[in-house]
């Protein structure tokens, strides 16, 4: 049976819509067609780990917040993929997977990942931690840019990597190492939107003002810039701190964090962003929802002004409500948005669930 999501808003979904050109229409559910994961751990996956020197079975733990794209009619998924159950959440190793379908719900995981810790020159940043949380567009050239978390269980550090097949990808290390000097090289960042606009029915990477964007953060949402897809530069005041474009709000479903998700999209009403709000733990929750509770929020932003917030909404677009999606490794549960795709007419949103699996909400 198709589940409707809780909170729904349906008063924004028609910007989704604009994106695409089209007639304005009535999108009153939004649904979650399955009520079982669509991705979930499997075992007998293996290869070759260059830095252990050993088989490893690079999923056998939890299978969780993915990246999406479309390409040649079939949807692609960038699965996180952690391979040791007996170790503590944020202690095992990440591993990037690559799954595909041809109708967006069934997939097949590819048997190596795409994306992992190996000996090249940044090791130092994403080993024994992994590759984390991928965000995944595409240029206008043909090439992909991921944007990912590189963990070495010291500093989470936003990183890039760049494919022109999606199976072969060159790292191109921390996204903030170059800009001021490499002021916020050492500092805690992840979660990048990059800034897309429809063209042909696909989310493409745009420039703005002859620059690429990207909103990113989770304690906050900041801005960031670059020419080059590689050294990204964020928005800093003039005291050099970093500019704060969205931030939490107490009794609110976004009450502790406001961490970005799937990539930013221009639309005729501005830019519209996805974000996973985290529900607080402490006096500042929504009550509404089980404290420390991740779920999906909207805000648009001024397509002239990038930094000013036009539209946000009040209640979350996506909470947990099915089984998988509050059991796992965060039994608080998680609807964690990271993969948008627009497929067969309909968008279709990837996320991951309770830090364990992957589930589907599609709006017609």
């Amino acid at each position: 049976m198709k589940k409707i999501i809780y909170c729904l808003s349906i008063f924004l979904w028609p910007v989704f819509l604009l994106a695409q050109k089209a007639k304005l229409a009535d999108l009153s559910a939004f649904y979650k067609p399955v009520s079982t994961p669509i991705l979930k751990a499997d075992s007998s996956l293996v290869f070759y780990d260059s830095l252990k020197k050993a088989m490893v079975k690079w999923q056998k733990a939890d299978v969780f917040n993915p990246a999406a794209v479309v390409k040649n009619g079939k949807v692609y998924l960038f699965t996180r993929s952690e391979d040791n159950p007996a170790a503590i959440l944020g202690g095992r190793t990440s591993r990037i997977g690559l799954a595909v379908s041809s109708d967006g719900i069934h997939f097949k995981h590819f048997s190596r990942p795409v994306l992992f810790p190996d000996n090249s020159p940044f090791k130092q940043y994403d080993y024994p931690g992994g590759c984390e949380d991928p965000r995944v567009v595409e240029t206008a050239d043909g090439r992909y840019v991921m944007a990912f978390t590189a963990w070495n269980y010291d500093v989470p550090r936003l990183s890039i990597a760049m494919s022109k097949d999606l199976f072969h990808w060159t790292k191109k290390g921390p996204a903030f190492a170059v800009a001021y000097k490499g002021k916020f090289l050492n500092m805690a960042s992840k979660s990048a939107s990059m800034v897309t606009k429809m063209r042909n029915g696909r989310p493409i990477l745009a420039k703005i003002n002859n620059k690429y964007w990207m909103y990113w953060g989770e304690h906050f949402v900041n801005l960031a810039w670059s020419t080059n897809l590689s050294d990204w530069y964020p928005l800093v005041d003039n005291d050099g701190k970093l500019r704060q474009a969205m931030i939490t709000r107490p009794g609110m479903f976004d009450s502790d964090l406001t961490e970005c998700g799937p990539p930013a999209l221009v639309t005729d009403k501005g830019i519209l962003l996805l974000y996973n709000g985290k529900n607080a733990e402490n006096e500042k929750a929504d009550t509404s929802l089980p404290k420390g509770t991740y779920s999906v929020g909207e805000a648009v932003f001024d397509i002239n002004d990038m930094e000013k917030v036009v539209f946000r909404t009040d209640t979350c677009l996506l909470r947990p409500s099915l089984p998988h999606e509050i059991t796992g490794q965060y039994a608080a549960g998680t609807t964690f948005s990271e993969g948008l795709v627009y497929f067969k007419d309909k968008w279709y949103l990837y996320y991951g669930t309770a830090d364990s699996f992957i589930g589907v909400a599609i709006a017609k």
